[in-house]
């Protein structure tokens, strides 16, 4: 009995490590798809956040600077911050933006404006449009995001075109051919309907407030938005093909929106980014 059961000892138990291995493999690879899964997921919806924030952050300062920072005398900033509450914007960003429409910073100090230029991952080119109290900090921290994400600092305005723009408000039926002598007699350069179906005067940018209000009196319509932007030129446009490529540029993108002092990033891609 002692002898056979020395002999069962000593012999190899057949498929144990076989079966060993099976199961601890199936459980590492599992956990480390879920965690990928998790934080890929978590990048995405982050870099949707910020994009979201930078928007209502921009409604927030249009609105108040076009009506005022009280919202009992300004309907629109009540509804930019309504939306802003709905999409769970924090405070201190409102806050800020409110500031931001009133020309000053947190701190009570005046905003100036600070232009960055800058040549981004799949070559495509960027205006980045800051306002600060601070503009050495700003040019400083801006640039060292371009440049960790992969990109340049380097002049691109000259693949855009400066304008001015003036969104009217939304009336049902509008038709932009409707309203072309009053925009000529305005003064405006070009008249066309965004995809709300709101009226869209572009002018010359030193002459944009002038020509919005012109052609304010002349329609009947309010102005709903007034403001500077840089436009591409149609035969500089670029396609991002790569996939890291695209990447790297959603994620430089989604840096720079978390800057709170940079308000305006404008591309020369055909995609929307």
């Amino acid at each position: 009995m002692a002898l056979r059961l020395s002999r069962l000892l000593r012999q190899p138990r057949a498929g144990c490590d076989a079966c060993r291995n099976f199961c601890a493999s199936p459980g590492a690879y599992s956990g480390h798809n879920r965690w990928s899964t998790i934080r890929h997921d978590k990048a995405r919806n982050d870099k949707v956040k910020s994009k979201e924030r930078q928007l209502v952050a921009k409604e927030i300062s249009n609105a108040t600077q076009m009506w005022g920072p009280d919202p009992k005398y300004n309907p629109r900033l009540t509804l930019a911050l309504s939306n802003a509450k709905r999409a769970s914007i924090p405070k201190t960003i409102i806050e800020a933006a409110i500031l931001r429409g009133q020309g000053l910073s947190v701190t009570g100090q005046a905003l100036e404006s600070v232009t960055l230029e800058a040549m981004l991952p799949g070559s495509v080119a960027a205006v980045i449009e800051c306002q600060t109290d601070q503009k050495a900090r700003v040019l400083q921290d801006v640039r060292y995001l371009i440049k960790d994400g992969g990109g340049s600092v380097t002049p691109t305005t000259y693949l855009f075109q400066k304008k001015g723009r003036v969104v009217m408000e939304q009336k049902d039926g509008l038709n932009p051919d409707g309203y072309l002598d009053q925009a000529i007699e305005a003064g405006a350069a070009d008249l066309t309907a965004d995809e709300q179906g709101r009226l869209v005067i572009f002018a010359d940018p030193s002459e944009t407030k002038k020509v919005g209000e012109a052609f304010s009196k002349l329609s009947g319509l309010s102005i709903e938005e007034l403001g500077i932007f840089w436009d591409p030129n149609t035969d500089t446009l670029v396609t991002v093909k790569d996939e890291s490529q695209t990447k790297a540029l959603d994620d430089l993108l989604a840096s720079l929106r978390e800057d709170p002092s940079v308000q305006d990033i404008y591309l020369n891609s055909i995609e929307k980014f």
